[in-house]
């Protein structure tokens, strides 16, 4: 199956864009956590890298208790600014999912205390909030991808 990308509530399109052109490019199925703060409508798509998400294993989710209840038991890192353990720390083993939180408050307290053993963050400078989203996946996806030796990649 591979690398996951998961979305909890995504709010901007092109954030969403970007970040499926990644998963393009790096093989990784993305999975969208509703509700998303724009629809996934011709036009936003067109704006959000419409040439790649034909690309993209695209799987879409209700909402987060749903995604938690079906893979909770999973390989997740949740990325957060509230972490202790850097993300460069963990092992990312072939089935992995990468869980990012929205752009404007990351993501929702009760899931980082429920997995907070679970959590990482992407170090940066002391009073800055937060990389752009599409970043802070990628930045994500390669070194989890470095630590697998490159699956699938040229």
């Amino acid at each position: 199956m591979g690398l996951n990308i998961v979305l909890v509530e995504p709010e901007i399109p092109q954030n969403t864009g970007n970040i499926a052109r990644t998963c393009a490019c790096v093989g990784a199925r993305l999975h969208l956590v509703e509700p998303m703060g724009f629809r996934l409508t011709q036009k936003n798509l067109a704006r959000a890298g419409c040439d790649y998400w034909g690309e993209v294993d695209v799987v879409r989710w209700p909402c987060a208790e749903a995604f938690f209840e079906e893979h909770g038991e999973g390989e997740l890192h949740l990325f957060t600014g509230q972490a202790r353990r850097g993300f460069h720390d963990a092992v990312y083993g072939e089935e992995a999912y990468l869980v990012f939180g929205r752009e404007s408050r990351g993501l929702p307290p009760n899931l980082i205390e429920a997995y907070a053993h679970r959590c990482v963050r992407i170090p940066m400078r002391e009073g800055l909030r937060s990389l752009n989203l599409s970043n802070a996946v990628a930045v994500a996806a390669y070194e989890a991808l470095r630590q697998q030796g490159w699956p699938g990649l040229v």
